[in-house]
This record gives structure tokens, sequence and C-alpha cells, in this order.
């Protein structure tokens, strides 16, 4: 292995940080011991925090209406082809309660931006929850909102919150959203989150149109700035009734040195292994775990509304039972020498 990429990585592992020229560098290996190197590197940073446990969270996708329009969303406003559903608060508290018995003390419920859902109607699901699983962290992802509707739900007793910034590069995100969506709102949507006291996560998709190692460095540079408690990356997959339905997907290999980069800067931070990188390679998710990724997201939506959730096309796992999830889960962990972990799950300061 090349002395200079050994040299780079100890360097990025030691100050938590990155320069232009160091992502370059590590973004370009294609050696096997090289890329190999960087993934052991992750996973040794990982361990020291995490051991070797995977922590799950179950995944309630609730609503599939969205009033945003972002081009590379299946889910977008325009897509007059997506089957449109919502889930009843009955329905959500049955996913609660099949997920509980499984073992998952962390629920997260998203959905895209639907204005059926009010405050109010945010507010009664999540304190439902709270009041029936006083044990459980509640994970919220629904998109941009006003402070005082975030503190809200804080308020009700949601302590975690996901809003991918998608890319901290403004040129960028405007090839990626319509016009009435802004960059600025949605970093400040991030800040706005922290404040209020929420676990935050961000994150971006791997390989989006438009994307260059120098949006990349932003995104790095962002996230070292906020300094979330989770990130969620995955690679960018199209979806066939969107503007970007015949552009390229990302990579896993790209994805999975990200993965192990954003661990070598933030030792502490709670990093999917998405399903996204799942539906790429039969094998994505595990390679994740074994690139510095420590957390799985297995669905515990009602399975006839799982196939309506489409962000991205061929999504995996879209026919299986909540139970199948977790245990196949499970297996695909011990696999790898890892455990699932039946806790909420928290970020380890």
């Amino acid at each position: 292995m090349n002395k200079e990429i050994k040299s780079t990585i100890n360097k990025v592992k030691q100050s938590r940080n990155i320069s232009l020229e160091q992502l370059k560098l590590l973004l370009e290996i294609n050696d096997d011991e090289g890329v190999r190197f960087i993934r052991e590197e992750a996973v040794k940073v990982c361990q020291k925090t995490y051991g070797n446990q995977v922590l799950i969270r179950g995944l309630i996708e609730f609503t599939n209406f969205c009033k945003n329009d972002c081009y590379y969303c299946g889910i977008r406003r325009s897509n007059s082809q997506a089957d449109r559903y919502r889930l009843t608060k009955e329905q959500m508290l049955d996913c609660c309660a099949s997920g509980y018995q499984l073992g998952f003390r962390t629920f997260v419920m998203q959905g895209g931006e639907d204005g059926y859902f009010t405050d109010d109607k945010i507010c009664d699901l999540v304190s439902a929850i709270k009041e029936k699983y006083p044990d459980c962290a509640v994970t919220l992802s629904i998109g941009e909102k006003s402070k005082e509707s975030y503190k809200r739900y804080f308020d009700a007793g949601a302590d975690r919150y996901l809003l991918r910034h998608e890319t901290a590069d403004e040129a960028h995100y405007k090839k990626l959203h319509p016009e009435e969506m802004s960059l600025a709102h949605r970093k400040q949507c991030l800040w706005d989150l922290k404040e209020i006291g929420y676990q935050v996560g961000c994150g971006f998709m791997v390989g989006s149109p438009g994307q260059t190692v120098e949006t990349l460095y932003e995104d790095l540079q962002f996230i070292r700035e906020l300094q979330p408690h989770m990130v969620g990356i995955g690679p960018f997959i199209s979806q066939k009734d969107t503007p970007f339905a015949d552009k390229a997907s990302g990579t896993m290999e790209q994805t999975l040195k990200l993965l192990a980069i954003i661990r070598l800067i933030h030792p502490h931070v709670l990093l999917p292994a998405t399903t996204a990188l799942g539906t790429i390679h039969p094998k994505g998710r595990e390679l994740g775990i074994l690139s510095g990724a420590n957390v799985v997201m297995p669905n515990l939506s009602p399975v006839n509304v799982r196939e309506k959730y489409k962000l991205y096309d061929n999504k995996i796992c879209t026919g299986n039972e909540a139970a199948e999830c977790r245990y196949c889960m499970e297996n695909r962990m011990k696999s790898i020498g890892y455990e699932v972990a039946v806790s909420r799950g928290d970020y380890i300061e």
C-alpha cells in the first residue's frame, strides 16, 4: 500500500479533520489493501466507543404525501404515479407494539412533508408512543418545520430528529431542488433542532447528480461545524418517475469510503448502514458495518404500504413482515461478528 495513503488516513484520524487534498486522495484509492486499511481503521475507531454492538431502529414510514418537489425523490409532489397512503395513529401504534415485542427501543417516524399531519397530530402521536413505551426513543424525520413546531414535538417527548441536508453546496443544492426550496433554511432547521436539545442527524446522498469532490468536501465541513449526533449517508439511486430517472446511481465503493472517512472524523457519531446500501449490493449493510457504521434500521411499516414508500427504485425488504426483518438483520450481523443491541442506542459522548 502507498505510504502516502496510510499516512493520510492516520493524519485524518488524529486530527479529526480532512483537507480537500486528503479527501481527493482517499476517494481515489482503488487498491484492495488501501481500501481495506481505511475501513479497518474506521471499525477500530467505532469499536472503541460502541464495541461490536449494532444499534437497531424500527422504521415506520407513515405517509408518502409530500408538498415538496425534490428532483431525486419518488414521493415528490409532481409524481402522479405514486400510490399515496397515510397510516392512522392506531396503525402506527400497532407497528410500535410489534416492534417493542421484537426488541426495538427506538422508533423512527418518517414521512414526506404532509400537511395533513398537523403539529397537534404529531404531538399526539409522539405523546402516545412515549406514554406506552417510556423506555423507548422516538426519532422524527418529517422535514423542514418552524422552530416553534420542533419545540412542540420535543416537549411532547421526541428525542431525535433526522433531516438530511442533501448537500452543503448552494449551487449543487439548486441542481437537486426546485426554486422554492432553500439550503439556508434547511441548515437553519438543523441549527434550531440542535439548540432545542434534540439528538440531531443530517446527511447526504453519495453520487447524486452534480456531486463533485468539492461538494463532498463542503458536506464534511458542514458536518464538522454542526457536530451532529447522527449522519445518514447512502448511495443515490434513481427513481423511474422523477427527472433524474436516467441518472447513474452512486456506487457502493464510494459510499463505504465516505462512511469510513466520516467515522474517522467523528469517532462517536451514530452512523447507519442504510437500506439504500443494501439495495445496491446484497451484502451492502454488512459491508457498511465493516466500514465503520453502527446502526441499522429494519422496516416496521405494514407490509401493504412498504412498496408505496418509493424514494428510489428496487428498495429491499418490501415484502417482509417486521419479525422477518428483525431476525434476518440479527443473523446478518452475527455472520460478521456483531450483535444487535436491545437498547435505545443513544449517542455516547
